[in-house]
């Protein structure tokens, strides 16, 4: 008897769905726990949990992984702390909009096609129109915030592969959490020691931890392995209206006509790189397009 899976795309789209989810759940913590208190929260219980279920070998490990495991720990660390940051000004689907900046740029510099330059211009315009947009529900600084954190996720993108061929599994996933864990703490002690007093904000965090990263991740690596990349890219560029939604939802966040209008032309730039730069011979290699 044959059993039952479900379609890969169906798999990328809940995982896509799980993270926007967690974030917009983490906004609901940050008055009681702060931005990076949430961040702490969320990157300690993911690092417990998976290495619970991976149970790296450390022993076996080459300096070289480890170098490239504290590398992507640090990377990890300031996506998850910056992007948490934007999220307390700027609107969860505008803030994953600008994020996504991030491996679109990342998309450009690998692909060196003419046509991406348009797509880049289509992109910039939307990011102009959400500055320029909302009557303040978009400062800035925030916009500012959630760039940096983009440019953290093409820096993961890349140190996330390069950990991928030095170690298998997601064993080295597990240590590069505990390592952006270590570099939050500074930050996020203050705010996530009120779990202490208000054992029930552990719940809100655990949640946030395993929809943005222990979930999702197990989803995309099981997609990956029965989609092309291409496929999964294409896929990925949905995110920003996922974010938006997830907001709307959860936080009662609305978007203006203009801002999703803005939303729409990032996410087709997004599309429309990923589908002109991999017409070259498919792989599947770990999942790497998704900030845990």
């Amino acid at each position: 008897m044959r059993r039952f899976e479900l379609p890969a795309p169906l798999l990328v789209l809940a995982s896509i769905t799980s993270v926007q989810v967690g974030s917009a759940v983490a906004r609901t913590l940050f008055d009681d726990l702060g931005a990076a208190g949430v961040t702490l929260v969320r990157l300690a219980v993911a690092a417990v949990v998976i290495a619970v279920v991976a149970r790296p070998r450390l022993r076996d490990w080459s300096g070289a992984a480890w170098r490239a495991a504290a590398m992507l720990g640090v990377v990890m660390g300031a996506m998850n702390l910056i992007f948490y940051l934007s999220l307390r000004t700027v609107p969860l689907g505008i803030a994953v909009t600008v994020e996504f900046l991030g491996p679109l740029l990342l998309a450009l510099v690998q692909t060196r096609r003419v046509l991406d330059v348009l797509w880049a211009l289509l992109a910039a315009a939307g990011v102009a129109m959400l500055g320029m947009a909302g009557g303040g529900s978009a400062p800035i600084g925030g916009l500012a915030l959630a760039f940096v954190a983009g440019l953290c996720w093409a820096g993961y993108i890349v140190c996330s592969a390069r950990l991928g061929g030095l170690v298998p599994g997601t064993g080295g996933l597990a240590v590069s959490l505990a390592v952006a864990a270590l570099l939050v703490l500074p930050f996020g002690w203050s705010g996530a020691s009120a779990v202490a007093g208000r054992p029930a904000l552990l719940i809100g965090g655990v949640a946030v931890a395993l929809l943005s990263s222990v979930v999702s991740y197990g989803l995309e690596i099981t997609a990956l392995r029965r989609i092309p990349t291409r496929v999964f890219g294409i896929l990925m560029s949905v995110e920003p209206a996922a974010a938006a939604i997830a907001g709307l939802l959860v936080l009662g966040q609305r978007l203006a006509a203009v801002q999703v209008v803005a939303l729409l032309l990032v996410t087709l730039a997004s599309a429309g790189v990923t589908m002109a730069g991999q017409r070259r011979p498919e792989s599947r290699p770990e999942p790497v397009t998704e900030p845990v």
